[in-house]
């Protein structure tokens, strides 16, 4: 490991790091606009400059000179000062006094390091330069009269979303970053261009002039939108959610999170139920919480628990199934069903969750997806899948859609017939796996969620078993789960229990008569239609699928107004913060489930959160390990059947309406709307 100095003080760093790099192990600070840490090195701002020994007698970029041993680097001397000073004074030749309109105010890069490192005055007198805005769709705003040409998005653009849609045309004063031919960005991802933009030029659209970031009440939560759960940032004002930013995390979602995460919150102020409902004479009326608990009391008295069932939905924490699943048990009810979409997963642990990690997508050298499009299921994910592409020595394929996954993928073939020779070893790509150090099989609900799924199961398990995917040092048999709810509720056992009802089963008995109660926790993804003429309790937060058809709605709590705890697609517990509250009279869903018990006469053992985590943890310790990723357990899973010969499809036809939240944003179909014209377009 070379030894430099770093402004008189000796350190070792390790080798191949860059001297901005070294600098920040130091804990020396480096201005800097251009470099990034997850892209890669531009060198064209220039404010990064220091003086290197031995080197020529001229301040260098830190950001693209490698460290050396027996280097010494000055950052602090009269030559380094003055050399940024000038730099920043280049860069706000044509820079327009934009700050007290800008929404980057407040936690803008060049403002901070102009108060930092500039200079008190300007020696140019020109008039600045005009540059057109540019249409970049309904989530980006432009103000390219502010841009200093960093270049980050259009790197962020080609090598984190894997869309060539933006770049620089012109040289010098004309250079304009633009997409060349003016159309919407054609990536999930695009919000993050202006987390990465370090001056006002791209700005949040929907954001825009709505709040000053010193105004806002930040709260560390965790995302629902899919199966990932990147770790967010709810900024509030007041009880209103007004914008969604990532947290860092590399082992989940480094520091991107998809346009869906970050904008579908506006769906939090539309189509909210906020107090109770029930049907009389067709129609749903007014309720109180009183009125509501006598109509689900009066319809149970003397009903068979076996007649009884619940569903619970796709975003639910894992407090209130936990207390559904107690009162069902208490109801003498074993139809009971997190499942939605029917997905064939009854297993020991390592069947159900992202066995290697997101992290270990790093580690992959061979990568098979079996009916997954990650693109629209996961974002983030396949921003990882990308990185991994991009690194090299790594060879990915599919059975599945053929769609664009923003990299390379061979594609194998479109259904269960292409696995079954990919096991039988009759495709070159099984070799691939064989000989790899650390096979990937990434087994999406395309696959899982249809009649023979669990038979497709099976199938990717012998893959898994028969090409070493899965030993000791190495578990590579990865589930996507595209829902922040299923591997909470497969942990806590929310699947039929002996002679019990699946979701399929539920609704023919409701077409049969033979359910004739349903209490659906947030389920809206379900065919209303097929609950006949049974009673429907629904309790969740927006007026979607499951409360046009209930019989008596009990208004939730949406993530960001509970505390709640979650296990990502990996199997990773983690925790979800309140950032506000349920508007009128709605109340945490546990707390409801609890109220409900004691009115049926009973009462579930709990009063407080605490007390319902402590159950979470006596039904299952994976729960007592917040943070952490706990190894699933290997078993035999799935079962021998039928193939059919239908091909696997992805789940997600729609990116941007998937849940409730999303479905009530007008933001998201702003999106659907683009992405729809930008496609007639091709």
């Amino acid at each position: 490991m070379p030894k430099v100095k770093i402004d008189g003080v000796e350190l070792e760093v390790p080798a191949g790091i860059t001297v901005l790099q070294a600098c920040e192990l130091a804990g020396v600070e480096i201005p800097r606009f251009c470099y990034h840490e997850r892209l890669s090195i531009a060198g064209n701002c220039r404010m990064c400059l220091v003086e290197v020994k031995p080197g020529p007698p001229k301040p260098q970029a830190s950001c693209a000179l490698p460290v050396a041993d027996k280097q010494e680097i000055f950052t602090t001397t009269p030559t380094v000062k003055k050399a940024r000073n000038g730099v920043m004074e280049f860069l706000l030749i044509n820079h327009p006094l934009d700050c007290p309109i800008c929404d980057q105010g407040g936690e803008c890069d060049l403002q901070d390091q102009a108060m930092g490192y500039g200079f008190d005055r300007s020696r140019f007198h020109e008039n600045k330069r005009a540059v057109p805005d540019k249409e970049l769709g309904p989530l980006v705003k432009t103000s390219m009269n502010r841009c200093i040409h960093c270049t980050r998005c259009i790197r962020f653009a080609t090598e984190v979303a894997g869309v060539e849609e933006l770049g620089a045309t012109g040289r010098g004063e004309s250079m304009e970053v633009t997409t060349y031919v003016e159309h919407a960005l054609s990536t999930e991802l695009s919000g993050n261009l202006v987390d990465l933009c370090p001056v006002g030029a791209l700005t949040s659209k929907p954001y825009a002039f709505e709040a000053r970031s010193w105004e806002l009440s930040k709260t560390e939560s965790v995302d629902v939108m899919d199966g990932l759960g990147a770790n967010i940032r709810v900024d509030t004002r007041g009880a209103q959610v007004m914008r969604v930013l990532p947290r860092l995390n590399d082992d989940v979602n480094e520091e991107w999170i998809s346009d869906k995460t970050r904008h579908a919150l506006d769906g939090l102020r539309h189509q909210r139920l906020d107090r109770p409902y029930v049907r009389r004479g067709g129609k749903l009326v007014e309720a109180t919480w009183d009125q509501a608990f006598a109509a689900i009391e009066a319809k149970l008295k003397g009903l068979d628990g076996s007649k009884v069932a619940a569903i619970a939905g796709d975003q639910c924490d894992a407090e209130s199934m936990v207390a559904l699943k107690d009162l069902m048990k208490a109801l003498g009810s074993p139809n009971i069903d997190c499942r939605q979409d029917g997905a064939k997963l009854d297993g020991p642990r390592g069947s159900y969750i992202f066995n290697p990690g997101v992290r270990g997508i790093d580690s992959a050298d061979a990568i098979l997806l079996i009916g997954t499009n990650p693109r629209w299921e996961s974002p983030v994910l396949n921003a990882r899948l990308r990185k991994r592409y991009l690194s090299g020595q790594c060879a990915i394929a599919s059975v599945g859609p053929a769609v664009d996954h923003t990299y390379p993928v061979e594609r194998l073939g479109a259904g269960p017939a292409t696995l079954r020779e990919l096991v039988d070893g009759k495709l070159g790509f099984s070799e691939k796996l064989k000989t790899a150090k650390h096979p990937l099989i990434v087994v999406g609900m395309g696959a899982l969620a249809r009649e023979d799924g669990a038979a497709i199961l099976a199938l990717a398990r012998d893959l898994a078993e028969k090409l070493n995917a899965v030993r000791a040092d190495w578990n590579g048999f990865a589930v996507l789960h595209t829902t922040a709810a299923r591997v909470g509720g497969l942990d806590l056992g929310l699947v039929p229990g002996e002679g019990g009802r699946d979701v399929e089963a539920i609704l023919a008995g409701c077409e049969k008569r033979e359910i004739e109660l349903v209490y659906l926790l947030a389920a809206d993804e379900i065919d209303t239609k097929r609950l006949g003429k049974a009673f429907v309790v629904y309790q969740g937060h927006h007026g979607d699928a499951g409360a046009h058809r209930a019989d008596v709605v009990l208004p939730g709590a949406a993530y960001t107004e509970k505390p709640g705890t979650y296990v990502n697609t990996e199997g990773r517990v983690q925790l979800g913060q309140r950032a506000g509250y349920p508007p009128g009279d709605a109340r945490e869903d546990w707390a409801i489930l609890r109220a409900l018990s004691e009115r049926l006469g009973k009462t579930l053992p709990y009063d407080t959160l605490d007390q319902v985590r402590a159950r979470l943890v006596a039904v299952n310790r994976t729960f007592a390990a917040i943070d952490q990723q706990a190894a699933g357990t290997w078993g035999v899973f799935g079962k021998a059947g039928t193939l059919t010969d239908q091909p696997f499809v992805s789940p997600i036809v729609n990116f941007y309406m998937t849940c409730p939240i999303s479905r009530a944003s007008r933001t998201m179909a702003e999106c659907m709307a683009s992405r729809a014209q930008l496609l007639a377009a091709e």
